[in-house]
């Protein structure tokens, strides 16, 4: 049965943000529940629903916070094969192949990578987080390869998380561009926001949307005449939003191989390599790999960093590429 928890603000001295004065008085919700009760609108300041966890407050200022039913989920484990390049009582670190979701959503609540889990786990993971998001402190695109850290219980999420938010988490990743970025390497620091035009796609915000910051280098170009125009690159990232290196990258022109979401159109080369063209023709991702994890370790406070290889499908086209530069 929900309930509402009523507050009338006075001592007000140590506090500005809503968040951080619930978090305070309210010791048996986590940070990051009362976030997302607040993002799901069941917080009330004054009568008046308030959707910002950032949202200031006064003396005086009578607060209803509504915590409601938990919701009935029937997740289902899934046999499903997963690479584990870590694991410990605390978190285990994954390496997620590409076309599969991390979570369940519309249309696939059952063939997902947190049913895999609870295939492997069972009730081994936290459950702070969205009740369809059991472990899951972070995600990747669901045609992106590459690690993802998931958290066994409450504690270590929680402290994921705080890194998370502090941006101090690193994350490499490795992508094949169309033709070249100018200049070679740099910083790309812009908002993001949801597309005006297609909802399910985002884009460079001018005046709003969430920092976004991208730092980039290229590795290499591939060009020459049997080849369009390629170039490998390692995108480190400083935040971590919605679809960032993709728009990021299409923002400066130069698509992600492979995306058929932020895709551009490309002349078609006569003389293209025909084992290239096939190989990029049946990609059924995008070239876009998370190769490097960093966090300190919630329990031990550790530096840990891991590490893995581009897959196949990747990686022959890489080969290929190199044995026609030759």
């Amino acid at each position: 049965m929900k309930k509402f928890i009523k507050l009338n603000v006075k001592d007000i001295n140590n506090y500005s943000r809503i968040d951080n004065y619930l978090s305070d008085k309210l010791e048996d919700l986590s940070r990051n529940r009362i976030k997302n009760l607040i993002l799901d609108e069941k917080l009330k300041i004054n009568s008046l629903i308030v959707k910002s966890p950032s949202k200031k407050i006064f003396s005086n200022d009578k607060i209803i916070l509504e915590i409601p039913d938990p919701k009935k989920t029937s997740l289902k484990p899934y046999d499903f094969k997963l690479d584990i390049v870590y694991e410990d009582k605390d978190l285990l670190v994954l390496n997620k192949p590409s076309n599969i979701s991390i979570h369940p959503g519309a249309g696939n609540y059952d063939n997902t990578i947190v049913n895999a889990l609870m295939n492997y786990c069972g009730k081994e993971l936290s459950n702070i987080g969205d009740e369809l998001r059991p472990g899951i402190v972070h995600r990747i695109d669901k045609d992106t390869s590459g690690l993802v850290v998931v958290a066994k219980n409450n504690i270590s999420h929680e402290n994921l998380s705080n890194q998370f938010s502090k941006h101090s988490i690193d994350r490499i990743y490795q992508l094949l561009i169309w033709g070249k970025l100018r200049p070679s390497f740099g910083k790309i620091d812009t908002l993001i926001t949801r597309s005006k035009k297609n909802r399910q796609l985002m884009e460079v915000g001018i005046n709003k949307g969430k920092k976004a910051i991208t730092n980039y280098k290229t590795l290499r170009i591939f060009e020459n005449e049997n080849v369009p125009t390629l170039s490998l690159v390692e995108c480190k990232l400083e935040t971590g939003r919605t679809h960032q290196i993709r728009v990021h990258m299409s923002h400066k022109g130069n698509n992600i191989v492979g995306d058929k979401k932020y895709k551009k159109k490309y002349k078609k080369l006569k003389n293209i390599d025909n084992e290239l063209e096939i190989m990029i023709t049946n990609l059924n991702r995008q070239f876009l790999h998370a190769k490097t994890l960093g966090f300190i370790h919630p329990i031990k406070n550790k530096k840990m960093i891991f590490s893995c290889n581009l897959p196949n499908e990747l990686e022959s086209i890489l080969k290929r590429l190199k044995n026609l530069g030759k």
